[in-house]
């Protein structure tokens, strides 16, 4: 540094400069140096961004090509240029400490924020190691790297009021502890939300690409994001709606991870007959359901009630559908008869397990259950019977 500014110094002299204006003409030569310089360190690493990535692509892992990606590279980059500056500040400012002090601790602010930000960036990468669902360890790590992205602000604003004010950082610390209630208070909503993201995931209760069902916050649909403070929803509607981790600990909701997981997804239907309906089947009737094909000769052995057949026919045809998953529970029983009638459930599993394809399945099967209903003589009940 001490020969650049030399050389600079000779080079004016042989410039036929008065002597007057030799000192400014120096100072300004050497801040365009200082300039120069900076920018070229900045392009410099910049050139390095290709070569890095063509390293990264080689490898087998991903991780690798996340944390180094173009943002992180680039905001490193960032901070090279103040960084030369600052190291120059001493040799182009030599005469002026005033503003040399000035400009050092401007420069010391730019990089300790251009710094952060490059953290935050980083942290933010990790993000990218993910795919539709989180692990309950990368949620782990999610809400680490948030409380990381908070220590980092902490620090960064401790660092820049200490070099604004010409002060130790530890200084400034020990006086913080005073304040240590006021912070607390401040921070307590992402203290609460950090503990209450700790129990959503040490318990495995949720994950990013659930399907949950927060009825009292309105929410319906999967999760997309999952932060320290906020849960992200989006409803099948588009909406999203926020859910704060510590109404999902303190309340309750309703996971469909299991059902995605399985084999199917249960659909259970209740339907009331009409008690006058209900009776013993005749011998002209046995033979026309036997011969339609909704009960069987050993079925109709005997004397047998139409709600029975129903029953064994409905169970029989449920088994025989595509659309239910056969080797699951399929159920028809009898529930407890209320004034509306006496009460039938059909209990059943379907393939389909959301969406419309799962709507349309429960209502082909329904429309069928309801119709062949009149096939055994019962009548389905309503409040206001037909004229």
């Amino acid at each position: 540094m001490e020969k650049i500014r030399i050389t600079v110094e000779h080079l004016v002299s042989l410039c036929g400069i008065p002597d007057g204006y030799v000192p400014l003409a120096r100072h300004l030569v050497l801040v365009v140096v200082a300039v120069i310089l900076s920018a070229l360190a900045g392009w410099l690493c910049r050139c390095f961004i290709p070569l890095i990535h063509k390293v990264t692509a080689k490898t087998s892992n991903g991780w690798d090509d996340a944390l180094l990606n173009e943002r992180v590279l680039r905001s490193a980059c960032s901070i090279v240029p103040a960084v030369v500056i600052w190291q120059l500040l001493p040799m182009v400012f030599y005469e002026y400490p005033v503003a040399r002090e000035v400009l050092a601790r401007l420069t010391a602010i730019y990089i300790t924020v251009m710094m952060t930000r490059t953290g935050i960036v980083f942290i933010d990468s990790f993000k990218l190691l993910e795919g539709d669902t989180r692990t309950a360890r990368q949620q782990y790590l999610y809400s680490f790297c948030g409380v990381l992205k908070i220590v980092l602000f902490f620090i960064a604003a401790i660092v820049v009021v200490s070099i604004a004010i010409n002060q130790s950082p530890a200084t400034l610390l020990a006086g913080l502890g005073a304040a240590s209630a006021v912070t607390m208070l401040v921070f307590q909503d992402t203290i609460k939300g950090l503990v209450a993201g700790i129990r959503l995931t040490s318990n495995d209760m949720l994950r990013k690409g659930d399907w949950i069902t927060v009825p009292s916050a309105g929410a319906n649909g999967t999760v997309e994001e999952i932060s320290l403070t906020v849960v992200k929803v989006r409803n099948f509607d588009n909406t999203i709606v926020t859910v704060t981790p510590q109404v999902l600990v303190d309340g309750s909701f309703q996971n469909w991870k299991g059902m995605r997981e399985g084999a199917g997804r249960k659909q259970a239907r209740k339907v009331y007959f009409d008690f006058g309906s209900v009776s013993l089947v005749d011998d002209g009737t046995k033979q026309q359901l036997v011969a339609d094909g909704f009960a069987t000769k050993e079925e109709v052995q005997g004397q047998v009630a139409n709600v029975t057949l129903y029953r064994q026919y409905v169970e029989r045809w449920l088994a025989s559908q595509p659309s239910v998953v056969s080797d699951m529970t399929i159920l028809v029983r009898q529930a407890e008869a209320t004034q509306a009638g006496m009460c039938l459930e059909f209990v059943f599993w379907l393939q389909e397990k959301s969406g419309p394809e799962y709507e349309r399945a429960t209502s082909l099967i329904m429309e069928y259950i309801y119709a062949a209903a009149r096939q055994f003589g019962l009548t389905i009940y309503q409040q206001f019977p037909r004229q």
